[in-house]
């Protein structure tokens, strides 16, 4: 659910995959190259000077690089979802407690058997040019999200509603997915199977509704500031592409009277000392800490640590010479000191990964998902030995075929592939090679399954385990490893559909333990977010979900 951010570099900033899912990708968080000259910042701090000496309230933040794209349905990893979670709005949204609450939606009914929500849209809900916020807004949005001709990397978050998944693999109509707008102010919605989560699911932006009547006049209407239309606490005020977004509080959100900024300045900076830099001489309000700062700084009155639901990881190709083999693909989680990594790379207070779901999940029972199944990969340098050469053998190599790391760009994701490289050639005496790509290029090539061992990250699209496991099934868009297996596409399917609530939990368990075993992919570590804030700044909800949200955020 390539569907649970980064401000995303390797260490977690407010503005840089996955799903995320995505991407993240879903989850995933893209990096890119600096983008500011100094030029731009001296235009900045000019402008600053103006909105002080004007009494304006404006957040100064960087998102790392340009979105990928404002249109909900495309915009799939951290460097669009934050923006897009403060220009728009789904019928659900994130509340201060991290829970799925009252959002476009006023109130919803769910029928008995767990198929049949309706939504009752807030009457006052409207674009920023003035159109009401209509049931056939969110219709329009879901149909366009799940049309095939789309390609939206989010449509599988879509195939919990009924015909969804058929419409999307060209093999159903539109008219056979279960989205209606009784009327304006009313939309219903039948599911295939009952989801427990499913409101969680309706945070994520790719369920933001669509102005219909703007896209059918102007499909390109996100691509630019004067002709995007929001339906959040804030609108696109202007876009200088590659270089900085400027939002501006939007008149015509439902509770425009909660939102206390007049202004968001976002820049596009992907260096960690130069938005560092950047904090230090007032150029912005929020930053990240560069890992060698770390020691010095982390502990200071204006750091801000949370949790954050996510997983940086190596995806191991299993359709590439050597990793089809299993044993092989495990000699090389073996070789991974992963403590090391997290302790004097990234740095920060992250903490190693030896498990695929971050903590903070609690089952039906009241257990953490990562107490249950415990430690499912470790480091064992004899073990990988062992395995290695037993792999070997297996294929009949007398060596192994050049293996080449790739990672896309970001001063962090060199620090950890070099550290990778080193550890393969300690531990199981194979030299790798490593090549980092920019982040469009790198995910066409991982996609398409031309890469051998890749760096990956995901943050969860919503609170539900199943969230990351799902990105592993058959032909899925987040598998990128040519994995596929029928055994553990019937996990996932339990997973998901299962109505009693810890016999589902029990299938993700069984789920997770198989991945660990196919080793398809190497955990590294778990997210966290460390943030600077400047004196005077409060109220940013950083969900541990994958986005932030500035509609209480505000700036003394």
């Amino acid at each position: 659910m390539k569907k649970f951010l980064i401000f995303l570099l390797a260490i977690v900033t407010v503005g840089v995959l996955s799903a995320c899912t995505t991407g993240e990708d879903a989850g995933e968080p893209a990096d890119e190259t600096e983008t500011e000259s100094p030029e731009e910042g001296v235009e900045e701090e000019a402008e600053e000077g103006v909105e002080e000496a004007s009494g304006e309230k404006v957040l100064r933040l960087n998102n790392s690089i340009e979105p990928t794209s404002l249109d909900p349905s495309i915009g799939f990893d951290a460097v669009s979802w934050d923006p897009l979670n403060n220009l728009m709005e789904g019928l659900t949204r994130l509340d201060e407690d991290h829970v799925a609450g009252p959002g476009v939606a006023e109130d919803w009914d769910i029928s008995d058997d767990g198929l049949t929500y309706t939504f009752y849209l807030r009457q006052e809900a409207n674009w920023s040019n003035g159109d009401p916020v209509v049931a056939e807004d969110f219709v329009f949005a879901w149909k366009y999200m799940l049309n095939p001709e789309t390609g939206s990397p989010a449509a599988f978050l879509g195939y919990f509603i009924e015909g969804a998944e058929a419409y999307n693999a060209g093999e159903g109509s539109a008219d056979d997915v279960g989205v209606t707008a009784v009327d304006d102010k009313t939309l219903e919605v039948t599911l295939e199977a009952p989801t427990g989560f499913f409101l969680d699911v309706l945070t994520n932006p790719a369920f933001f509704p669509i102005n219909h009547q703007v896209a059918e006049e102007n499909p390109d209407w996100h691509t630019e500031a004067d002709t995007f239309v929001a339906n959040g606490p804030f609108l696109l005020e202007s876009w200088d592409h590659d270089v900085e977004m400027v939002f501006a509080k939007n008149p015509e959100y439902w509770d425009a009277g909660a939102v206390q900024l007049d202004k968001v300045h976002f820049a596009m900076v992907n260096d960690t000392n130069t938005q560092y830099q950047m904090f230090e001489s007032g150029e912005l309000d929020t930053a990240s800490i560069p890992p060698e700062l770390s020691d010095q700084l982390i502990d200071g009155d204006n750091v801000f640590i949370g949790p954050y639901g996510g997983l940086e990881f190596y995806r191991l190709n299993v359709t590439a010479e050597p990793f089809q083999n299993k044993k092989i693909r495990q000699a090389f989680s073996y070789a991974v000191n992963r403590d090391d990594i997290a302790q004097y790379i990234v740095k920060n207070g992250v903490e190693p990964a030896y498990g695929f779901i971050s903590p903070g999940f609690t089952s039906p029972t009241g257990e953490d998902f990562r107490d249950v199944n415990g430690d499912l990969v470790s480091y064992d340098p004899e073990l990988a030995q062992q395995l290695l050469a037993e792999g070997m053998a297996e294929e009949g190599y007398d060596e192994l075929p050049d293996i080449t790391l790739s990672y896309n760009t970001s001063d962090t994701n060199k620090a950890v592939a070099e550290a990778l490289q080193d550890m393969f050639l300690e531990s199981l005496g194979v030299e790798v090679s490593i090549e980092n790509q920019e982040w469009g290029v790198f995910v066409e090539a991982q996609q398409n399954l031309e890469l051998q061992l890749s760096r990956s990250s995901f943050i969860n699209d919503y609170n539900d385990p199943v969230n990351f496991l799902e990105s592993f099934i058959t032909d899925s868009y987040m598998n990128r490893t040519g994995f596929s297996s029928a055994e553990y596409d019937e996990l996932i399917e339990k997973g998901k559909s299962e109505v009693d609530p810890e016999t589902r939990w029990e299938y993700l368990y069984e789920a997770e333990k198989m991945l660990a075993d196919e080793m398809i992919a190497i955990p590294i570590r778990y997210y966290n977010t460390v943030v600077l804030e400047a004196e005077g700044v409060s109220g940013i909800l950083r969900h541990p979900v994958g986005y932030f949200d500035l509609k209480y955020a505000d700036k003394q």
